[in-house]
């Protein structure tokens, strides 16, 4: 079942700026090895685990930067490896593909142009209560 769509490279800014050089490679490794401030995946996935995994949101570094801490990123790429999948496919333009694919199909694990899922509200209300709750610790 699929829950979640994400894409590498995003689309080229309009701005002018060169275009992202990330590849879908890098981004998958970091969903499976990165840390919460860098990853929606993540912090979605340790938002909905963590009362089963016993983590939640920490301040590190400066304070501005929200992870699960050290052993809890741990415990979440532990279930990570045993319980999620990835499958991907090569295509150049694949802002397009995950526009198409959040509008036709159920994934509620993405927020950003997903409002018109039933889950958009109640995952949002979860990841700002782990960052609330994070930004009330020492």
């Amino acid at each position: 079942m699929l829950l979640y769509v994400g894409i590498s490279p995003k689309a080229p800014p309009g701005n002018g700026r060169p275009p992202s050089r990330q590849t879908i490679r890098s981004r998958i490794r970091y969903h499976y090895r990165g840390n919460a401030a860098g990853s929606t995946l993540r912090l979605t996935l340790g938002s909905l685990l963590a009362d089963e995994l016993g983590i939640g949101l920490r301040r590190v570094g400066s304070g501005k930067r929200l992870t699960f801490g050290r052993e809890g990123e741990q415990r979440l790429t532990a279930w990570m490896a045993e319980h999620a999948q990835v499958v991907w496919a090569a295509t150049d333009q694949p802002w397009k593909l995950e526009e198409e694919l959040i509008r036709s199909c159920v994934l509620p694990l993405n927020l950003d142009q997903n409002r018109h899922s039933s889950f958009h509200g109640q995952l949002s209300a979860l990841r700002a209560n782990q960052r609330a709750q994070a930004r009330l610790l020492r």
